[in-house]
């Protein structure tokens, strides 16, 4: 199935050529020959979310395992391979997919193509490559997580307080009893269910010849069998929260108590979401935005504020937060935050603010489709969540559509603290006083 779309309606609009191989696997090629530089990224359509219950971790420890080597890719060699070739690569794991990414000379796409296929076929996963897998990641796990300040909270605490039903619930690195008594029989099934051509899209954006590079695509992927499992996701739908869920969080890592108030949100598709972006922006992006003036700035309740947005596959989290500063009580800061959440309920926005954030969105639309990468992570983006990869040029229109009427609605709808997760996280000095 071939779908070639190149736009012509603006003449700055991304162009870009679709077809699906036979065995299943979406193939997304953006070419701009302005650079003599290419960018390869396969994604796979597995994250947290699609883990077993008992065998949290396992998305993020591919990301890990997949570097390891292959039948015909020598342990540790991967980074070889690129770095002597003048490139670079990497890897991400989210709750709803994992991904693989190398830039690389532009004569050197083969290379990343063999690459990227020897991991969706020939990948070790073995014992030997687990263990050592394991180590890295529990490692990984006490740096970023179990030594930092407040990171508890926001991803494993907060996500199993908003979340009862949802894998959302689990932290994406996973539980350390989980990665201990996984097996070699376990991780074989995860890559054979889940690493398969037709649960990935394989996206090439750069200087390279069409023609040519189709060839290669074929070349070492249409000949990878398809998966034979069929993959029957089904959301699964979380009760509301109909009271404020209250927790303490004693931190052995922060000194400066904070809280976090943290909302469940609609999937990133939805309209309202894009509606709660632009609230996101309104409320604590930049110096004039209206907690990092009033909380911060002229009250001085928070030494440091703000709030960011999560956008998910089924649905996202939304966290307003602030750090105290000396003299103030997390029960104070908590109201002057809502202090700042209730008067955009009753007071919206002036039609000068919203006109601010639709340039602001605009601009940022634009930049993101500036770089190499950045093309190729938004075509990504918007065929697997979306499946269409043609909003690349056309998404901005959903920011521009939005009025004041829309951000009174969705602040009114979604910010209330009957169905909100309040998060005091203090330190131990903190809790016996």
């Amino acid at each position: 199935m071939i779908n070639n779309q190149l736009s012509s309606k603006q003449h700055n609009n991304i162009r870009f050529f679709e077809e699906k191989l036979t065995n299943g696997l979406h193939v997304i090629l953006h070419q701009d020959n302005t650079n003599p530089l290419v960018f390869v990224s396969v994604l796979y359509h597995v994250g947290s979310k699609d883990e077993d219950p008992g065998k949290s971790g396992f998305a993020h420890f591919f990301e890990h395992l997949m570097f390891e080597g292959s039948k015909n890719v020598k342990k540790g060699e991967y980074f070889k391979y690129i770095a002597s070739n003048g490139g670079k690569n990497n890897a991400y794991t989210n709750q709803d997919s994992t991904c693989y990414y190398e830039m690389l000379p532009s004569d050197r796409l083969p290379l990343a193509l063999w690459l990227e296929s020897e991991r969706m076929l020939h990948a070790k996963v073995d014992k030997e490559s687990i263990d050592i897998q394991r180590e890295v990641v529990k490692e990984e796990k006490k740096m970023r997580l179990e030594n930092q300040p407040y990171v508890t909270a926001l991803y494993e605490i907060i996500p199993s307080l908003l979340f009862k039903k949802h894998p959302y619930r689990s932290p994406i690195i996973g539980l350390e009893k989980d990665l201990d008594k996984a097996d070699e029989n376990d991780y074989k099934k995860f890559y054979k269910k889940y690493y398969t051509p037709n649960n990935a899209v394989l996206v090439v954006a750069g200087d390279f010849d069409m023609v040519e590079a189709r060839k290669l695509i074929k070349r070492y992927f249409s000949s990878i069998p398809r998966g034979k499992n069929r993959l029957k996701r089904v959301v699964i739908k979380e009760d509301p929260i109909k009271k404020e869920i209250f927790y303490t969080c004693v931190d052995k890592n922060s000194n400066v108590p904070g809280v976090f108030l943290s909302y469940r949100i609609p999937k990133m598709t939805d309209q309202d979401s894009y509606v709660l972006r632009m609230i996101d922006h309104i409320l604590s992006s930049g110096e004039s935005s209206r907690i990092i003036k009033n909380v911060v700035n002229i009250q001085q309740k928070a030494s440091y504020a703000g709030s960011f947005l999560e956008t998910m596959e089924d649905y996202g989290i939304f966290i307003i937060y602030g750090l105290i500063t000396p003299g103030v009580d997390l029960d104070q800061l908590t109201k002057a935050l809502d202090q700042e959440i209730d008067f955009l309920k009753k007071k919206g926005v002036s039609r000068y603010e919203l006109e601010k954030q639709r340039n602001y969105f605009e601009k940022k639309f634009i930049s993101d489709n500036y770089s190499m990468s950045g093309i190729a992570s938004n075509l990504i983006h918007y065929y697997l969540y979306y499946k269409n990869a043609s909003l690349i040029n056309t998404d901005i229109d959903r920011y521009r559509k939005i009025t004041v009427e829309d951000i009174n609605r969705v602040a009114n709808k979604y910010l209330n603290k009957n169905n909100r997760v309040r998060l005091y996280n203090v330190s131990e000095d903190n809790k016996k006083k």
